[in-house]
């Protein structure tokens, strides 16, 4: 069985660093797998957060070779044997011990998302919306709100990061909403941070297309929501068809 050299991070807020331990990895392992296994014969003390082991939780995010993965899904297949392979905990997040970080900060920046408003039903008492308006947010459904971004060091806590962006993306582009959220996106999301160099869509877990269809579309329409020649000329044109 071929040998790897799995570099792992271990440390705390304190300080740290990378620790080499030599594996044998089973046929169909992932890197999850791998670390397990060194918890269990090399390592009882390494501390690894993880739940479902199937893809949907995000729980296992990583750096595994400087690049965010989730560690349930990275096959050691990927690799060559013989290789050296370096796993960190994701650094958008303070750490709190070896692989595990404080994700904290996201269930409070889930809690300040205007949630879905509905617009009043019609006159039967039912909702009616254009298939392909469902269409276009089906995709945004299927995040898992995993913790794969990167942040802006400076400005960490301004900056919501795509989990929260696709969340907004579905909500504002919904054909029954009426909320308006165009100055929490550019003020509190952080949306204008982005610089769209489409990383986070290179590593989503669900290959949602994040930047294309979720991102681009909100920076839109939070700039043409906040432009007053936009807001004039929307506001005349709706009068005129109340008038027609």
């Amino acid at each position: 069985m071929a040998q790897f050299t799995m570099r792992v991070f271990r440390g705390d807020a304190s300080g740290g660093g990378f620790k080499d331990y030599t594996v044998e990895p089973e046929e169909g392992m992932v890197v999850l797998d791998v670390i397990h296994k060194i918890q269990a014969t090399q390592a009882n003390d390494l501390a690894c957060r993880w739940n479902c082991k199937a893809g949907k939780c995000g729980s296992c995010s990583a750096e595994i070779d400087g690049k965010p993965r989730l560690m349930c899904m990275t096959r050691m297949d990927l690799f060559k044997p013989g290789d050296t392979i370096t796993v960190s905990p994701i650094r958008a997040f303070p750490l709190i011990r070896d692989l595990v970080t404080d994700v904290s900060y996201n269930y409070e920046k889930a809690k300040q998302v205007p949630p879905l408003r509905l617009k009043p039903p019609e006159p039967d008492g039912t909702y009616r919306m254009m298939q392909e308006d469902i269409d276009r947010i089906q995709e945004f459904h299927k995040c898992i709100e995993c913790f794969l971004i990167r942040d802006h060091d400076d400005k960490k806590r301004a900056f919501s990061g795509p989990r929260f962006f696709i969340k907004l993306a579905g909500l504002d582009m919904h054909p029954l909403d009426t909320r308006d959220r165009a100055r929490f996106i550019k003020d509190e999301a952080g949306v204008g941070l982005c610089n769209i160099t489409k990383c986070c869509t290179e590593v989503c877990p669900e290959h949602i297309h994040i930047t294309d269809n979720g991102i681009i579309p909100l920076k839109e329409r939070a700039a043409d929501s906040l432009d007053p020649v936009v807001w004039l000329l929307r506001k005349f044109r709706g009068q005129k068809s109340r008038q027609g």
